[in-house]
Parts: C-alpha cells; sequence; structure tokens
C-alpha cells in the first residue's frame, strides 16, 4: 500500500470560546491518507472534521504534532514553501465559490489563466473537454445563477482539477442538496478519481450513502481519530463509541448499499 501522502502525528488543536474557556478539539489525533485513494471524515458536529482540513492546508495552524505532507512537516514551513505544497491541492468548500460575474467556461478556465502559460487554444481545448467530462456541455456560456445547485457543484470540481492536483479535498460538498442530488455529485466524484488517480479527502455528513463509496473512512470523535478500511468494518466494531455513532448516522448499511448499486 505504501507511505501515506498526509499523515496526522499526535495533531493537539485548543481553541478560546467566547467566555475565555478552552475547548479542546483535536487530542492527539493520528491517521494517515493513503495516495490514490477516497478517505472520508465523518463525526458528528463539532468533532473536529474541517479543522483537519484546515490544518492539511496550512490555514491554521496546530498547537503541537506534526503534519506530513508527502513526508515533510508542513507546521515548519514558512509561508513560501507552504505555498508549494498548496500547489498540490485541488478544494472544493461547501459554498463552491464561483465567480458570479464569469460565465461557467470564464470561471473553469480561471485557474489555467492565471497559473499556467497555455494560449487561448490551448486553454479552450482543455476547459471544452473537461466540461465534456463533467456533463457541462452546452453551459458554457451560462453564470453560476443560472445553474441548479448539482451544476455548481460539477462547475467547482471541473475548476479544482484544472491545474491537475495531486490532492482534492471536499469540506461538506452536498450541503444544500436533496438526497437524490447529493448521491449523484457523490457517484460524480467516484468516477472522476477512478478516472484520474489523484487521493480524494471527503468531510460529510452524508451517512451512509457516501461511506459506500470511500476505500477508507477516519471516524472523528471526543477529539481522537478511528480508522476503518470499509463501511461494514465500522457497522460491526466492538467499541460502544462507534456502536452508537452507527446507530444514531448510519443505520442498515447493508441495505444502503444495495440502494446505492
Amino acid at each position: 500500500m505504501g507511505e501515506p501522502i498526509i499523515k496526522f502525528i499526535d495533531v493537539h488543536k485548543s481553541f478560546e470560546t467566547p467566555t475565555g474557556e478552552t475547548q479542546r478539539v483535536l487530542k492527539g489525533v493520528n491517521f494517515g491518507i493513503m495516495p490514490g485513494m477516497t478517505t472520508v471524515i465523518g463525526g458528528g458536529s463539532g468533532q473536529g472534521k474541517s479543522v483537519a482540513i484546515k490544518l492539511v492546508l496550512g490555514l491554521m495552524q496546530p498547537d503541537s504534532g506534526q503534519i506530513l505532507v508527502n513526508g515533510e512537516d508542513i507546521t515548519k514551513m514558512d509561508r513560501k514553501e507552504l505555498n508549494e505544497v498548496r500547489k498540490n491541492f485541488g478544494v472544493l468548500f461547501q459554498s463552491v465559490a464561483l465567480f458570479d460575474s464569469l460565465t461557467v467556461f470564464e470561471n473553469v478556465a480561471l485557474p489555467l489563466r492565471e497559473k499556467t502559460k497555455q494560449n487561448k487554444k490551448e486553454i479552450h481545448e482543455k476547459v471544452t473537454s473537461s466540461l465534456t467530462q463533467f456533463d457541462l456541455q452546452g453551459h458554457e456560456e451560462k453564470f453560476p445563477a443560472q445553474l441548479s445547485g448539482g451544476m455548481q457543484k460539477r462547475v467547482g470540481l471541473a475548476r479544482a482539477l484544472q491545474l491537475q492536483p495531486e490532492i482534492m479535498l471536499f469540506d461538506e460538498p452536498t450541503t444544500g442538496l436533496d438526497p437524490t442530488r447529493s448521491l449523484e455529485i457523490y457517484r460524480l466524484f467516484h468516477k472522476i478519481q477512478r478516472e484520474l488517480g489523484y487521493t480524494s479527502i471527503i468531510v460529510s455528513h452524508d451517512i451512509p450513502k457516501i461511506f459506500n463509496l470511500a476505500d477508507r473512512i477516519v471516524v472523528m470523535h471526543d477529539g481522537k481519530a478511528k480508522v476503518f478500511n470499509s463501511s461494514e468494518e465500522i457497522q460491526w466494531s466492538n467499541d460502544p463509541v462507534i456502536q452508537d455513532f452507527v446507530q444514531v448516522t448510519m443505520g442498515h448499511i447493508y441495505q444502503s448499499r444495495q440502494e446505492n448499486e
């Protein structure tokens, strides 16, 4: 299986509440993200799922511990070194963050125009190919406000992949979508990840739908992380905390798997 492409080693992170109290969110977290796989980070609200994503991107620093990306500890990097590491990442957050004043084509083309030296023809060919891959052909000249929520997510993913990142990070990517659209988007994520082979990390509340598309699952609870290699492995865990998690969030995983397939 090889070495993890991202590794958390005894990571701690606390925040001060408005009342002056200290809230310990991560209490010595350890887990690895394997290259070329889809890893889902799940858990209840406030358990540190999104904090983990921000730590990987260097948007915040841990109080202690190491975060390795391709074997390099990003917690010790200066801004220039961190920006180099960030070139390996593509990101899709809840809001998608499309530019309202740009068309679908222009939104997807933006990273190529800003970060590469490709000429107009090369950019047009690459963006057109991407729009076809994401079933967005015919919508090139539309603006984000003219698109459904699901189509906006497609545009956001297409844009995030233009620079061919090694690692894609998704933070609650189906927020605001109904269950049917959410499942369609996750199936698209799965399809594109298999085609392009990047490492995918998805923070999600859509349990169990996304678990059935995951190669590995990290469950965050009470400042710790537990790693599982399948949704079935979670369901049969003897850990009382995980059993409660299954009962509250996952339901009948096998029934869900049959429905999804």
